[in-house]
């Protein structure tokens, strides 16, 4: 078990309970300055064959805080409007009027353009610091309590007692069937053949206690494109070695006992109560600035 003592670091703001401002009401798409925080491993879609969910920081009006991009068919991008996490990107989106969530929007994927790429660990940790908050907990109250509440945050984690790595079942046969017909579309339209969406080969999922002193641990799905990524790249390995090089990365790396660890976070439209795990923010910490222990 890793187990963070629970000082404070200087940059990081208070854990507030407040709600984000509702969705701007617009009468045309608005340009956003977003930095890329996290993009979720692709899932098939009855509406657009595959999809991939972003969440970003936005740094300017007409939104500033967490935002959360959907759709964004990531393969089909032109190379010039890929991007990467921690990249600062610009585009054009309207609030997503269909999403009771208040910080979805729908962006215009062909307008997005990358500004740099932020490499600097201190450069992240100016942006993101002041947002960590200490409670899981609370976040899971607010949308019990308030489906329309926060959906987004950067949860602060105490300690971690796994990283469960299991075989993934495939896709279900609606979710072949999605696929199917999107590929089917595409075959009419242009005549170059798509590769289908592939499954993952294994799921995660995080179990972990976050920074409120009452909390009794937490277990949530880690949907990480790098964590699929990492997978395609272990495919010569046996399972079990697959699944002890994805510890060893997600685990034994990331979350070693010189990091300071927290989880993106973000809840389902259709279940505001269900929270999932978009990625890991876990920089490197000054020697001095925290004490941590490492329990085997």
């Amino acid at each position: 078990m890793l187990v963070v003592a629970l000082g404070q670091l200087p940059l990081w703001g208070p854990d507030t309970g407040e709600h984000p401002a509702p969705k701007p009401v617009l009468a045309r798409p608005a340009t956003l300055r977003l930095l890329i925080t996290v993009k979720a491993a692709p899932n098939p879609s009855a509406r657009y064959g595959e999809t991939v969910c972003v969440g970003a920081l936005s740094m300017g009006p007409p939104w500033t805080g967490w935002i959360r991009l959907y759709p964004i068919h990531y393969r089909e991008l032109d190379d010039d409007s890929k991007f990467h996490k921690y990249d600062i990107v610009h585009l054009k989106a309207l609030p997503a009027r269909q999403d009771q969530r208040r910080e979805s929007w729908k962006p215009i994927v062909d307008t997005i353009t990358t500004e740099r790429h932020i490499a600097s660990q201190q450069s992240r940790r100016n942006l993101l610091d002041p947002l960590v908050e200490d409670s899981m907990c609370r976040l899971n109250k607010q949308t019990r309590d308030d489906p329309s509440a926060r959906s987004i945050a950067l949860i602060r984690v105490a300690d971690i007692s796994s990283l469960q790595v299991k075989r993934h079942p495939g896709w279900s046969a609606e979710d072949r069937k999605k696929i199917a017909g999107h590929l089917n579309q595409l075959d009419l339209l242009e005549p170059a053949k798509r590769s289908p969406l592939q499954a993952p080969r294994f799921t995660g999922a995080y179990r972990y206690r976050c920074a409120d002193r009452h909390c009794r641990g937490h277990q949530q799905t880690l949907w990480d494109w790098e964590f699929v990524a990492l997978q395609h790249r272990l495919s010569q390995l046996t399972d079990a070695e697959a699944a002890d090089q994805l510890r060893h990365k997600f685990l034994t790396q990331l979350c070693a006992a010189d990091r300071d660890v927290a989880f993106y976070v973000g809840n389902q439209a259709a279940r505001p109560q269900s929270f999932s795990i978009g990625g890991v923010y876990a920089p490197r910490r000054s020697i001095n600035r925290y004490r941590l222990r490492v329990n085997r």
